[in-house]
């Protein structure tokens, strides 16, 4: 088997190019067949995402061409197009990208946890599809596990790397259980629905929704069973609120000073956490002045953010090493495989010699010859039998002059060095 991985990705391609050649799940079924019905592909694994596409094989010798050629043609693109954005890599190589992928090495977001699920949906697809051979089973098995040591032994996936997960990080170090918390979410953008994400996988189950139109609200509000209000209603609900997470593209503040002042009475001055991610600024900064108002801006979690990022390349490092000696001792556990049908062959030739000798030896001590003379003759010719061609192969190494492989020759056969 050879192994072949090929791909685009966010650092290869344009979003052009990789709307381009994405499998979505109307083509990958199709994709996967044509694949496995190709004579140049034993196995393969489609990994298709809005950053990448990548396509994981066992291939024959002459394969690599023809998987890229095939990979032109179903997305009818130009080569000229597709291969300046291209990378190709093969065995070894290959197993590390793949091993790198998973742990989230080779993200946009380094270390991010999505791409791990990613992987695996992709080869539980491949595999529904019956295109995954037993050369990707094991590989994408080992990948898994390398990714599993990576987050156990390093912590490149525990710091917060975006200012959603910051803000909920943020409010997990500050609140003893989030379980027990009452979260505003003024605004219902990307941004708030991420942090509402973070928010719900963390615990919590009390949100309230606050947004201008009710409508934008309504769907966000569904996913995650929150209240919904409207901006004009914040007054009335605040003093509910243990966190405030904000982020509108309002250019005038929300929240004011007074509103906090007012909820933080009818709270009877429990502390409250106000997150304000949003630019220009939804809570009026004056609001830090408060008693029981810990408020932090953008620029607070960004502070945050950046100091993760240059956490996570410092955990990087031990996770590169890690997948280098995974990566490494997987290809040699696929180099021991390439012995294994050689070893057969040479043991079944073996056997058939003794086959032979023993069943002529049976029939003359059948005619009555001498047995000791039979077994003489047996271990003779036996004898000569095995070592004819290492023989040959010793004498043609010393007379071509090549020392190197008359060593290994002589390792080979059990010889002590002379």
């Amino acid at each position: 088997m050879s192994l072949l991985a090929i791909g685009i990705n966010h650092n290869t391609a344009s979003v052009e190019l990789r709307e381009k050649v994405a499998f979505g799940p109307d083509k990958l079924p199709n994709a996967l067949q044509q694949l496995c019905e190709s004579q140049n592909v034993n196995g393969s694994v489609i990994l298709s995402t809005c950053n990448r596409t990548e396509i994981y094989c066992d291939v024959k010798p002459s394969g690599k061409s023809k998987v890229i050629d095939w990979l032109t043609q179903f997305h009818q693109v130009t080569p000229e197009e597709l291969k300046p954005s291209l990378y190709i890599y093969e065995e070894q190589a290959a197993i590390r990208h793949l091993m790198r992928v998973s742990c989230g090495l080779d993200s946009l977001v380094l270390g991010e946890p999505q791409i791990l699920g990613q992987v695996k949906q992709a080869y539980t697809d491949s595999r529904d599809h019956k295109s995954v051979d037993a050369a990707m089973e094991k590989l994408f098995q080992k990948a898994f596990s390398v990714a599993k040591r990576v987050r156990t032994e390093t912590d490149i996936g525990g710091n917060a790397v975006s200012v959603a997960y910051a803000a909920c990080t943020l409010a997990k170090h500050i609140f003893e259980s989030l379980e027990s918390s009452t979260v505003l979410l003024v605004g219902a953008g990307e941004t708030i629905e991420l942090v509402a994400k973070h928010l719900s996988a963390n615990g919590c189950h009390k949100m309230i929704v606050a947004n201008r139109t009710r409508e934008r609200a309504l769907g966000l509000a569904e996913e995650f069973s929150a209240e919904v209000i409207s901006l004009s209603e914040i007054p009335q609900h605040l003093p509910r609120a243990d966190i405030v997470i904000s982020s509108t593209a309002s250019p005038l503040p929300i929240i004011g000073k007074g509103m906090v002042e007012t909820a933080l009475k009818k709270r009877r001055n429990q502390p409250v956490l106000m997150v304000d991610i949003a630019v220009p600024r939804d809570i009026e900064s004056q609001v830090s002045e408060l008693d029981d108002a810990y408020l932090y801006t953008v620029d607070d979690l960004q502070t945050i953010v950046d100091s993760n990022i240059e956490q996570r390349k410092v955990e990087a490092i031990q996770a590169e090493a890690i997948v280098s000696e995974e990566s490494a001792s997987f290809m040699s556990w696929m180099r021991s495989l390439q012995a294994v049908d050689s070893i057969r062959e040479y043991r079944n030739s073996a056997n058939e010699v003794r086959e032979d000798l023993l069943q002529k030896s049976i029939q003359s001590l059948a005619t009555g010859a001498d047995p000791e003379k039979v077994l003489l003759e047996l271990s003779n010719k036996l004898t000569n039998k095995l070592i004819h061609t290492p023989t040959r192969a010793l004498q043609s190494a010393a007379e071509q002059g090549e020392p190197a492989k008359l060593a290994v020759i002589r390792q080979t056969l059990g010889l002590e060095d002379s």
